[in-house]
């Protein structure tokens, strides 16, 4: 009689897993420049430093995708949460003026589903693509009992390198600039436990109904937009820029002002997004703005100077000024 238990019995597919790393490869290499060296499979991932900075500081930030991730594990729709994924880390980056360079990702699940796992994988890159940075290393971690059916977590890990003296983003703003707001694609990733029990509890209403020109799901799971691309394009103009994530403007613009300065946001000039305008409708106002981005999913704050500048190579536009008072931001 044979007792020996495997450790496939135990619910780990060592095997699966194997197949599962040959699987990502091409999709990983896809993100791949030529500051990566070597290639998959190593105990880590190597970056050889780009040349031209002067003094330069590695910025590395972390993040998660939050209670979006249930409404992707509920729907099966599982393509646009690595893209999340990516932009939460890399809009955070370009907010210290840090360029992109390299992203991880640590994926967990109870039972390692190799189709669903390569749909995130496949997101991720495409987030990594977009934010012009490469997929050096990741984990999978399958981990029955930890995780029950088919949930799953993802954290993900970048890493950036910006020129020492232009970090400090809060000396460079002065009073009279310009608040230029750039738009969200929708929710971004912030506010789904809210945004879950006004629709699927409250409302009872269904992932296919019709919202808009898209279905209620697609709408909610429609990925965070990266504005990499943008901040270098605009990276001479720009004094400072702040990433609206959870606590939406009057909580997140505070934390790039200096001392003395605060943000005057026109509330009628935020063009707010058709999903925030029907959760208005079961949420308080003062709950929506702090809760949501409300459609402004990054703001610049511009020197009068290079508005014109900035306005014409963006879909950017004003929505308020810094002046001087008490550090925060007043809503008018």
């Amino acid at each position: 009689m044979n007792d020996t238990i495997s450790y496939k019995e135990a619910g780990v597919d060592i095997d699966a897993g194997n197949k599962f790393v040959d699987s990502i490869k091409p999709i990983v290499k896809s993100t791949f420049n030529k500051s990566v060296i070597g290639g998959i499979g190593s105990f880590a991932g190597a970056y050889e430093l780009p040349d031209g900075y002067k003094k330069p500081v590695i910025i590395s930030t972390t993040d998660g995708v939050g209670t979006k991730l249930k409404l992707a594990v509920e729907s099966k729709k599982l393509d646009t949460v690595g893209i999340d994924l990516v932009a939460m880390c890399a809009n955070d980056l370009i907010c210290n003026f840090a360029s992109p360079m390299v992203f991880l990702d640590y994926y967990a699940t109870g039972k390692l589903d190799i189709d669903s796992s390569l749909e995130i994988m496949k997101g991720i890159a495409q987030g990594c693509i977009q934010a012009e940075m490469a997929l050096i290393g990741g984990e999978t971690a399958e981990m029955p009992g930890m995780y029950h059916n088919n949930d799953f977590d993802l954290a993900g890990f970048a890493v950036g390198i910006a020129e020492k003296e232009e970090i400090d983003r809060s000396a460079k703003i002065k009073m009279g600039d310009v608040l230029i707001a750039l738009p969200s694609s929708g929710l971004h990733s912030n506010g789904y436990s809210l945004v879950r029990k006004v629709f699927f509890e409250k409302l009872k209403m269904k992932f296919d109904e019709p919202f808009g020109e898209k279905t209620l799901i697609e709408t909610l799971l429609e990925p965070t937009r990266i504005y990499v691309k943008t901040f270098k394009l605009l990276k001479p103009y720009i004094n400072a820029l702040a990433h609206i994530t959870g606590g939406g403007i009057v909580e997140n613009l505070p934390r790039i002002l200096p001392s003395g300065f605060q943000a005057r946001v026109y509330r009628n000039s935020i063009k707010v997004l058709p999903i925030f305008e029907f959760l208005s409708k079961y949420v308080s106002e003062e709950e929506m703005i702090r809760t949501f981005n409300m459609g402004v999913g990054m703001i610049l704050v511009v020197n009068p100077l290079n508005v014109d500048t900035a306005l014409a190579q963006t879909d950017g536009y004003i929505i308020g000024e810094i002046s001087g008072g008490e550090r925060k931001v007043l809503m008018i």
